[in-house]
């Protein structure tokens, strides 16, 4: 059991929930038990959270800075949580930006000054094992969200998020937060299993539809002795809403009665606030997922325990359009010069209507051997393993939905790419655990593989194998690192962490060939660079800290935007094997105060980052509608805003818990002479997908120890996709718009065993886009069984 320092205790009898609050701040002060039944909660000590349990979180046991967190009993009452990423959902300054249930290549973490366009930099981890995916930044070309399928929501026990890069144990794609899924591990023997179901309703454009998602989940484990295992598995089959819309311009029409007339093009604006008929949607998933997840652990001796995971998961998704023309039978229109009103516009092709099959079949390797004496020497050694076993997609390149035969395609094979890492881990305590210096030092390495292989499909591109080869991408990445850290307490009332990060970063073996076009290997590259950081913690009196950290973060490369240029009918990545890593100072500083029934935050965060790495894309008209995109330097952002936060229990009512938090942030583009369509006219906009405004709201309330209602709300304000703020109109296909949503979600317990849940997410039926629609109003029940 946590426990909360004894001095605050004597002064409130249930002080260990605002406790708890220091470390979930507005997000994990959904983070307590049922009034009166308090759940364990880490110790706060001088304005550091310190975490000591038997599955304690992979992130920085003793530092002063902002830390957040949510437990597996508040996920449960509060969040609709299908997939494990839902389970962020309602953190300050946090957004992932899920299109759909099982949506497993765009679902990109943002934060404070990171967008939805960078998931290297953050940093997502279950148990210490690496799940983003370094291998690439964001969505363009080939996609890289992190692994979020490898986690179970069910697996959940809790969730601890660090904002910034504070701590020397993590590489620069800390830079804007770190998130640890801590996994349970049974206490005795144990049997689960839950079923879901989720409806919504879609209605956007030409589309008019119901869309259905299945999840099915259950776990077994037990506690034997020293011997302590668990065997999780799920399925689930998710519908989509369309993603994509194939459009015309209303200028790019020639007045007269040439091409074939049709009906049903709607009339609506493009993100540059031009008229458009929207002629079609394309890329709706249906996908079809498993996941088995196998963990053990020993105990070695009292102090020693020794830990394996394997994790599978398995991904089958069709990707299929819909043309909303129609000609004078009623028939769909897929090709063929078109007459929309006396106007005809060029022929509809594969780039406006993609189909794509997806088969990948993925594998996690996790291995462990972890002190845990509390004495002068405490160590760790860690490896873990992820391969992409298989991973193919198919795609048309000139076949149109409906067709006789399945027509000419590709066929990218991105089989045997993925990552391995290595981390030696100690901590000294030369003083011992109370002494005034606690070091923690490592050595870690990181290595990382690409590998894609394009090639045609001459006949059927849903059956036939591969032919010639049209494009051929690779390069490998390795990071190896050497930190030290030390939390002082130099003084009453004073801590003080100080760590320093030494990386060499290599890339080596970069290939890229285009068949007929280009036959390139690139140099080798390396650079070394350390990274100081630095936190500091003042205890103003007994309920109140303050608190500030400053860190700089090197984020390098990945083998994707140095090497992996791609192209298929309706996209195109232009790569830069010449790219300079990315170099960010943040600090923030903080003034927390424990209200007795409530812990309140305020936090100023500013951030410089010379050399940003993205990834701009534009649509290609001339191309057939393709999306060009090109990854770049950007010269310098500035970042600076404010933060503030609230949790409350018992407010008003015994049972009532409130939280809410609010971040304004001013994001802006400082320098840049790289941008390929005019340079310079970046230089004081926006930086993309970061809103001025964000705010969330939660209010539970436990109606009795077996039932509880939740209504939580989500803003976020005006923001940008591209680097020039060309994207005016963000109501549209490619922008990004302002968003309201309202979730609700009852929970009741009907016996020791079974538990019951309804929810509504997006009850007010928004419509919001981040470049791609978000889900509208989706009903969701679920019934749960527990041993």
């Amino acid at each position: 059991m946590h426990q909360y320092p004894a001095s605050a205790r004597q002064n409130h009898p249930f002080a260990i929930k605002p406790l708890l609050l220091a470390l979930s701040g507005a997000c994990g002060g959904l983070a307590f038990a049922q009034s009166g039944t308090p759940e364990p909660a880490p110790v706060k000590d001088l304005g550091v959270v310190t975490v000591d349990s038997g599955r304690p979180s992979s992130l920085p046991t003793q530092i002063p800075t902002t830390m957040e967190g949510i437990s597996a009993r508040q996920i449960e009452e509060t969040v609709n949580a299908a997939d494990s990423e839902d389970a962020l959902k309602y953190f300050p300054s946090l957004l992932v930006r899920k299109r759909y249930d099982g949506d497993y290549n765009h679902a990109i973490l943002s934060s404070r000054a990171s967008g939805t366009g960078n998931s290297a930099r953050s940093a997502v981890y279950a148990d210490g094992i690496l799940l983003s995916n370094y291998l690439g930044n964001g969505v363009s070309g080939l996609s890289f969200a992190p692994r979020w399928g490898l986690v179970t929501p069910e697996e959940i026990e809790r969730v601890d998020v660090m904002y910034g890069p504070f701590s020397a144990a993590y590489p620069g794609n800390s830079a804007g937060a770190v998130v640890d899924y801590v996994t349970r591990m049974p206490t005795r023997f144990e049997a689960r299993a839950k079923v879901s179901y989720a409806a919504q309703p879609f209605s956007l454009y030409g589309t008019d539809a119901s869309l259905r998602s299945w999840q099915t989940s259950a776990s077994v484990g037990n506690k034997s002795g020293d011997w302590s295992w668990l065997i999780n598995a799920s399925h689930s089959d998710n519908q989509g809403q369309p993603l994509t819309f194939a459009s015309r311009t209303l200028a790019s029409g020639t007045a007269g009665s040439a091409g074939k007339p049709v009906t049903g093009a709607v009339l609506a604006r493009n993100t540059a606030d031009q008229e458009i008929y929207v002629i079609g949607s394309g890329t709706q998933y249906h996908s079809q997922q498993d996941h088995l997840k196998l963990k053990l652990a020993y105990d070695v001796t009292p102090q020693l325990r020794a830990s394996y995971v394997l994790g599978l998961w398995q991904n089958s998704a069709e990707g299929r359009p819909q043309s909303y023309l129609r000609d004078a039978a009623g028939q769909p229109v897929y090709s063929g010069k078109i007459n929309i009103n006396g106007r005809d516009y060029a022929a509809p092709g594969a780039g406006d209507f993609p189909l794509s099959n997806e088969s990948l079949s993925h594998a996690m390797h996790g291995f462990s051997l972890k002190s845990h004496t509390q004495g002068t020497w405490d160590w760790e050694v860690a490896a873990s393993l992820y391969d992409y076993g298989r991973d193919l997609k198919r795609q048309n390149t000139t076949a149109l939905p409906g067709a006789a035969t399945g027509g000419a395609g590709t066929l990218a094979d991105g089989s045997g790419t993925g990552w391995n890492t290595l981390d030696l881990k100690g901590t000294w305590r030369p003083e011992g655990p109370k002494g005034a210096h606690i070091v923690d030092m490592g050595w870690q390495l990181a290595s990382y593989q690409l590998g894609y292989l394009t090639s045609a499909v001459a006949g059927n591109w849903i059956t036939d194998p591969a032919g010639a080869m049209t494009s051929q991408v690779g390069g490998k990445t390795r990071l190896q690192s050497l930190y030290a850290q030390d939390s002082w307490a130099f003084a009453p009332r004073w801590k003080a962490v100080l760590g320093l990060r030494a990386e060499q970063w290599s890339a080596r073996d970069g290939h890229t060939q285009v068949a007929g076009l280009l036959d390139q290997a690139w140099d080798s590259r390396s650079n070394f660079f350390a990274s100081p950081k630095a936190a500091l913690s003042y205890q103003l009196d007994r309920s109140s800290f303050l608190k500030a950290s400053v860190g700089r973060a090197v984020r390098m490369p990945t083998v994707a935007e140095l090497y992996g240029a791609t192209s298929t009918t309706n996209s195109q990545y232009l790569n830069d094997p010449t790219l300079q890593p990315e170099r960010s100072w943040t600090g923030e500083l903080s003034y927390e105060k424990d209200l007795n029934h409530g812990l309140w935050r305020l936090t100023y965060f500013k951030e410089s980052t010379r050399d940003g790495i993205y990834s701009q894309s534009i649509v290609d008209a001339a191309a057939g509608n393709k999306t060009i995109s090109r990854v770049q330097n950007v010269g310098r952002v500035d970042t600076q805003g404010v933060e503030t936060a609230f949790a409350g229990y018992d407010i008003g009512w015994i049972g009532l818990d409130l939280s809410a938090s609010l971040t304004y942030a001013e994001s802006i583009i400082q320098e840049n002479d790289g941008f390929v369509s005019v340079p310079g006219d970046t230089i004081g906009r926006w930086q993309p997908n970061i809103p001025r405004w964000r705010a969330t709201a939660v209010a539970t309330y436990r109606l009795d120890d077996r039932s509880s209602a939740t209504l939580a709300a989500r803003y976020s304000g005006r923001q940008y996709r591209t680097l020039n703020n060309a994207d005016v109109n963000g109501q549209a296909y490619m922008g990004v718009s302002p968003c309201f949503t309202v979730d609700v979600r009852l929970r009741h317990r009907i016996d020791r065993q079974w538990t019951a849940a309804f929810g509504i997410d997006n009850l007010n039926n928004a419509q919001y886009w981040n470049f791609h629609p978000y889900p509208q109003r989706t009903w969701r029940a679920e019934l749960k069984y527990d041993l």
